[in-house]
């Protein structure tokens, strides 16, 4: 599919059909390509729980507003990040790169994260929102919708999956087969009020 046409069609649905399960290629061509997404300091920080037990998902909807998205999707993705994912052997994350980039870059890392946790908490945000936009287009060009959600309690659904303390949960991302199209759109805001040129008044 174009680009352009994915994001012209992807909604968010909230009606999937319960019968209907992604194939195991399918799901790691969704990951892979999430994969893909940028991170600030090339971190990778996102870490994608795929919640299979049924059981599992139940317990999830609970604490979800019972939001059936939650069961009857084809899959459910947590998408959460690891915090301190800076701190953690960060020379893997450029251990590609020529030796002069590693040197200046792993300094650089420690410097932008150490003791300013609103940073950390800020980037793991902005990563994740990047590859929960690349899971979704994905989906949408392979013929599946999917609804971005946090309508749940974070705290329960930390419990449920064991949220390492050092992890933060972003959103849900519930993707498969649409049972009925999303309703129409509620209204987009004009270009000149969402769009400024230079600076505010």
């Amino acid at each position: 599919m174009d680009t352009q046409l994915a994001i012209q069609s992807r909604r968010a649905v909230k009606q999937f059909d319960p019968e209907h399960r992604l194939t195991e290629q399918e799901i790691e061509n969704l990951i892979c390509l999430a994969l893909l997404s940028p991170t600030a300091f090339n971190i990778q920080h996102w870490r994608f729980v795929l919640v299979r037990d049924p059981a599992l998902r139940q317990q999830i909807r609970q604490v979800a507003w019972n939001q059936p998205q939650v069961t009857d999707a084809s899959l459910l993705v947590i998408v959460c990040a690891d915090l301190k994912a800076w701190q953690k052997q960060p020379e893997r994350y450029w251990q590609n790169a020529p030796q002069a980039v590693q040197d200046f870059l792993l300094p650089a890392i420690h410097n932008y994260y150490d003791g300013k946790p609103q940073v950390e908490r800020d980037e793991a945000m902005r990563s994740c929102g990047i590859a929960a936009q690349t899971l979704m287009l994905t989906a949408k060009d392979m013929g599946y919708d999917s609804c971005p959600m946090d309508g749940f309690d974070f705290a329960e659904v930390g419990k449920l999956i064991n949220l390492p303390q050092d992890h933060v949960i972003s959103m849900f991302l519930a993707i498969g087969k649409a049972l009925q199209p999303a309703q129409a759109r509620g209204g987009q805001l004009p270009v000149n009020e969402v769009v400024i040129t230079d600076r505010f008044a």
